[in-house]
């Protein structure tokens, strides 16, 4: 590739797009952020992302770069080798054809990834897992959902579905999960849940971050709450090391937001859960929110490679 060549990049949510063009050396040359309207229903979300993806090739050419290919990263079940969007909750996407759609649009050879293992991908070659071979990203949000990245592959599993560590078992006959199951690890551990059962218990609402802050300072409902999704946490992280005996577990999303407070008593319970096993380096995500799409312009120039 020259230096003049670029790859465009997209990371599709339920609610926005981060949107870029990236170099060789993964340096952004051009982000943007676009509303998805996944409320329009599937077929507008596809035409929003051709149309955006269509549009910053222009750009790109405009500014004296090359478009050289094209990386989308979307939410749920996705089969990358087939380039297809199986299932999305989130943007409606049921059997998308989503990688054909986008190279006969824009005439580019496309990657189609999913957006947690094209997140993970980019922490571990480029933000907090870079240098070590084995990284477990793990993504706490609304959901819980991981990647698994062995010297720069995430992978994908038999049917696109690796990675789905919200949905370990860690409290038998908790609360429902929405995949229909009870004790599931996103059921007491994502932000959602926390919410949730910090307003069970106080009776008025607050955020994740909100009941962090007030569990630091002391109150007893937050306090519960905290440790609850603190020691389920690190009961789904200790069975993660137990399959997957990684180097460093990269923690991202909201929840990672809350820092120490997060981060010091879940590797205390996460030492605690040590036995024969090596124990993890556990740090915070580097890349914020940019981690999807810079991973998706890695899938790109990977694909370029092949």
């Amino acid at each position: 590739m020259s230096p003049a060549d670029v790859v465009v990049a997209l990371d599709v949510g339920g609610t926005g797009m981060k949107c870029a063009l990236v170099g060789p050396n993964g340096g952004t040359v051009r982000a943007e952020r676009h509303p998805t309207d996944a409320g329009r229903g599937p077929d507008a979300v596809v035409d929003t992302i051709l149309d955006i993806a269509e549009g910053l090739a222009g750009k790109a050419r405009a500014d004296g770069f090359e478009p050289v290919a094209l990386g989308v990263a979307v939410p749920g079940v996705v089969d990358e080798a087939a380039g297809v969007a199986v299932w999305s909750a989130n943007v409606g996407f049921r059997d998308v054809p989503l990688r054909d759609l986008a190279e006969a649009r824009l005439g580019l050879p496309t990657a189609l990834g999913h957006d947690v293992r094209a997140g993970g991908l980019a922490e571990a070659r480029l933000g907090a897992g870079r240098g070590t071979g084995h990284v477990l990203f793990v993504a706490i949000g609304t959901g819980i959902a991981a990647a698994h990245v062995v010297d720069g592959s995430a992978a994908t599993g038999a049917h696109g579905a690796a990675g789905e560590i919200g949905h370990i078992l860690v409290r038998p006959g908790g609360p429902r999960c929405g995949c229909g199951r009870r004790g599931c690890l996103e059921a007491v551990a994502s932000a959602s849940a926390i919410a949730r059962r910090y307003a069970e218990l106080a009776g008025v609402t607050a955020t994740a971050a909100e009941v962090a802050d007030r569990a630091a300072a002391g109150e007893p409902a937050a306090t519960r709450v905290w440790a609850e999704a603190v020691e389920a946490l690190a009961d789904g992280l200790a069975t993660g090391q137990s399959l997957f005996d990684v180097e460093t577990v990269v923690v991202g999303g909201g929840l990672a937001q809350a820092g120490p407070l997060l981060f010091d008593p879940l590797r205390a319970a996460l030492h605690e859960r040590m036995t024969f096993h090596r124990e993890p380096r556990l740090v915070a995500a580097a890349l914020g929110d940019e981690a999807g799409c810079l991973g998706a312009a890695l899938l790109a120039l990977d694909n370029l490679e092949k």
